[in-house]
């Protein structure tokens, strides 16, 4: 049941995670638009989850090393479900002609389209490499 315990904290994390995206979205789309904004979003999401998983969802797994290294892995290995979840925003951006909410209905599918690959990589590359406590 643990990995359903850890699916389940990583989708919470993943509702903060989706907050901050929005946010710093609609921040930034002023100077960089909406697709260059998009990648600080991402920055800013990415960091913010990694905080909280590493805090919450994985907290058992012992912390060695850098966090300089583990920050980076995680960032890294977000990329997959980034690539996914960006690509699904676009779409909405493109087919959706509402501009006042399609950057934020493309920010939630996107983030739903990239769930499972980003527990993936965080559950089995960034942070399974330790063993549990």
């Amino acid at each position: 049941m643990k990995l359903g315990r850890e699916f389940l904290s990583f989708a919470l994390v993943g509702v903060v995670g989706f907050a901050v995206d929005l946010g710093v979205l609609y921040l930034f789309a002023p100077v960089f638009g909406w697709y260059g904004a998009r990648v600080v979003s991402f920055v800013a999401a990415s960091t913010a989850t990694w905080l909280l998983n590493r805090r919450f969802t994985f907290a058992e797994r012992s912390r060695q090393g850098s966090l300089l290294r583990e920050y980076l892995g995680y960032v890294l290995g977000m990329l997959g479900g980034a690539t996914v979840n960006y690509a699904v925003y676009v779409l909405v951006l493109h087919t959706v002609d509402n501009d006042s909410w399609a950057p934020a209905l493309g920010v939630a599918l996107g983030s739903c389209s990239g769930l499972a690959v980003n527990f993936l990589a965080a559950r089995y590359l960034v942070f399974g490499a330790r063993k549990p406590r």
